[in-house]
């Protein structure tokens, strides 16, 4: 009987994993530091001030939510300004939106992987919980047609480092134009949606309370 037992508590693990479950995260408190971390989608460009996903999800959390978004950055060159921001704000939990500007500028998805991936590594080695979102392949095709979905190397990056993945959100949006400011970017509606969707995947997750 003890052998059974200890084999099925073994292979629990595995039966999750082939379920696509994963245990619960440590819930970041209210008045943490959280680092939304990424380019004009995070900083907000096609919507008001205060209009941004960071602003509307640190009103949700009670978290205090540093906005280090810039317009126009890319997996490329914010993996040289990560860890300056690490060391200034010391966050618990960091929520990486970025590679949408390395996809128009036709990187290969394999450069702009592994650019994120340093940025995850710099965030797991300052100690705190990353969190990725993930971002369309965007496309001439795509934009013209309002057709978006996410680039597959944010699953898969997200199964290799073992952090937690925000999926569809953004795709979602640049689908629906009644969301959109332009053709990358969401309206003021479409960034009350992101947060919303981000803030209920974090609670999914256990990193935000219900």
């Amino acid at each position: 009987m003890k052998r059974r037992t200890f084999l099925a508590l073994a292979a629990l693990p595995l039966l999750l994993a082939a379920c696509g479950k994963q245990p619960a995260l440590p819930t970041i408190p209210p008045d943490a530091r959280v680092l939304a971390f990424g380019d004009s989608v995070t900083y907000g460009t096609g919507a008001a001030a205060g209009e941004d996903w960071p602003t509307l999800l640190a009103a949700r959390t009670g978290w205090q939510v540093v906005n280090a978004g810039i317009p126009g950055d890319t997996a490329q060159a914010a993996a040289a300004r990560i860890q300056p921001l690490l060391d200034t704000h010391r966050p618990q939990l960091v929520i990486i939106e970025i590679g949408g500007n390395d996809f128009l500028r036709r990187r290969s998805q394999r450069a702009v992987k592994e650019d994120i991936r340093g940025i995850v590594g710099a965030v797991k080695s300052a100690g705190a919980q990353a969190v990725l979102v993930a971002v369309p392949a965007l496309s001439l095709f795509g934009l013209a047609a309002s057709k978006a979905s996410d680039a597959p190397l944010y699953e898969d990056l997200a199964k290799e480092e073992g952090i937690a993945l925000i999926p569809d959100v953004f795709s979602d949006i640049l689908s629906r134009p009644e969301l959109t400011a332009d053709k990358i970017h969401p309206n003021a509606h479409g960034y009350q949606q992101m947060a919303t969707a981000i803030h209920a995947r974090l609670q999914q997750i256990g990193l935000a309370r219900k």
